[in-house]
């Protein structure tokens, strides 16, 4: 169902890739937009348990997308590094497909949102403290990963 790589000297591990997801920062989700349109938009993330989790709004467009079709695409990529006296960088990227739901079990949306506070805020006290503050008001996304790839890229 999925394309094999083109490029396969090129192509990452599964732990490789999973080691990117577990460091990354940020990603691109795209989902089926409006009217035909892609609609990609940058999202923070969590890899957990083979899945990825977003954090997004009780309503828009990215709701209504994803609400629509269930099937969504999120690239990644590392930070990069350029070696010295060269103007490219060696960057590693992942690709991973699948389908995306809403997580509506309570204590599992509450688990999911603690992660990501923790992956992204300074003290544990702080994460509790933002989730009693606006927990209520966010939804959490559940990206089951059917196709992953991975792949080294020189920008040359």
């Amino acid at each position: 169902m999925f394309r094999e790589m083109r490029r396969k000297n090129q192509e990452l591990s599964e732990e490789e890739c999973i080691q990117i997801l577990n460091g990354a920062k940020r990603g691109v989700l795209s989902v089926f937009g409006e009217n035909g349109y892609p609609y990609g938009v940058p999202m923070n993330f969590v890899y957990e348990e083979q899945k990825i989790y977003f954090h997004c709004a009780l309503s828009g467009h990215k709701l209504d997308a994803v609400q629509a079709n269930d099937k969504v695409c999120l690239t990644v990529l590392d930070e990069g590094v350029k070696e010295e006296g060269d103007w490219w960088y060696h960057f590693n990227s992942v690709i991973c497909f699948g389908r995306i739901r809403i997580v509506e079990d309570a204590k599992e949306k509450e688990k999911r949102l603690f992660s990501f506070g923790m992956k992204y805020m300074p003290t544990r006290e702080s994460v509790l403290e933002e989730m009693k503050l606006d927990g209520s008001r966010a939804n959490v996304l559940e990206l089951s990963i059917d196709h992953m790839t991975g792949k080294r890229v020189r920008e040359k």
